[in-house]
């Protein structure tokens, strides 16, 4: 992962679980490390890590990652001739490079089919910090986290 944004029910009006629990955030009140996945715009999915104790509401949405494994897989996807900078530099591209879709929505993140696993180290002085991207409320939070000049962040 290269990008993220961050998401809070409490004090956070852009986030899903703002106005409490409905039938499309129920799982951003689960516990954390399961997937919350979404349909939006009518043509993108975007998938986040619910990371809050269980009933808080909280998730991080994953923006981007750095593709190091698949990609041939990713490339018939998303188009054979996308530049591998384009693969996942952004929610929707990500979600269709990965094959993530709604089925995910409430998996375990320490499980296959989809799974989270350890990363690399590095240094906090190579993290950036932004507005999130995207959102009409609460633009003026600091929540959006990428690794400098990373070539895969979407933005």
């Amino acid at each position: 992962m290269v990008e993220t944004e961050a998401y809070r029910s409490k004090d956070d009006p852009a986030c899903h679980a703002f106005r409490g629990k409905t039938r499309r955030n129920y799982v951003m009140f689960g516990p954390a490390g399961i997937a919350y996945v979404y349909f939006i715009y009518g043509n993108h999915y975007c998938f986040n890590i619910v990371t809050g104790n269980e009933g808080s509401g909280e998730a991080v949405l994953v923006r981007a990652l750095e593709p190091l494994e698949g990609i041939r897989l990713m490339r018939k996807r998303r188009g054979r001739n996308q530049k591998i900078t384009n693969l996942t530099n952004g929610p929707g591209k990500l979600c269709a490079a990965m094959g993530i879709n709604t089925e995910y929505n409430g998996v375990d993140l320490l499980k296959h089919p989809l799974y989270l696993c350890r990363g690399i180290q590095i240094n906090s002085d190579m993290i950036g910090n932004s507005t999130r991207i995207g959102i009409k409320n609460a633009q003026e939070k600091q929540w959006r986290f990428f690794i400098k000049g990373n070539p895969f962040v979407s933005r």
